[in-house]
């Protein structure tokens, strides 16, 4: 059972109605995903997801495959809710199959040193507080990932963090 309650645009904070209302527009199946109805509740934490998510879209720097995996090392019993989502546009892009995917979760190589690169590096990351080595750096940046795509890499994987960590702290429903 969730924690917080999930909100309609029309019972939403009024703060939060204008930002839920874009989600809604942006949204296929015309309607905002639990997570982001939840976290309505709260007008800054909406305004602060949605910033942070569009601050790292805006980067460019990545193919949508390579947004995959680093949520592979947050811990906890709802971790396998950001795989799918994830999983969707990495299977759209032609470039990488099923197992590229699945080995993007799992930490296994791709086949794309590039990509493995860079994978390893935000998982290292992710494992360490945002530490990671010189060696792993200097790897990413030989597989030919730019400092500025490096730091945009953090970006990403914070916006991962911090959605797996609400999901897990307000206990979200699946979206179906």
């Amino acid at each position: 059972m969730s924690r917080i309650p999930t909100h309609t645009v029309e019972d939403a904070p009024a703060a939060s109605r204008p930002l839920l209302q874009k989600i809604v527009q942006s949204t296929p199946g015309g309607r905002a995903a639990n997570l982001h109805a939840q976290m309505a509740h709260s007008p800054a934490v909406l305004t602060g997801v949605l910033v942070a998510a569009r601050g790292a879209d805006r980067t460019r720097h990545f193919r949508p495959e390579s947004r995959c995996g680093p949520d592979s090392r947050v811990r906890g019993r709802r971790r396998q809710r950001l795989h799918d989502p994830h999983r969707r546009p990495a299977r759209t892009n032609e470039r990488l199959d099923e197992e590229q995917v699945t080995a993007l979760q799992t930490g296994k190589p791709t086949s794309d040193p590039k990509i493995d690169s860079l994978a390893g590096l935000v998982r290292e990351a992710a494992a360490n507080s945002g530490n990671v080595t010189d060696t792993t750096w200097k790897a990413a940046q030989q597989a030919g990932w730019s400092d500025e795509q490096l730091a945009s890499a953090f970006a990403h994987l914070g916006a991962t963090v911090f959605t797996a960590y609400f999901l897990n702290y307000a206990q979200t429903d699946l979206d179906v």
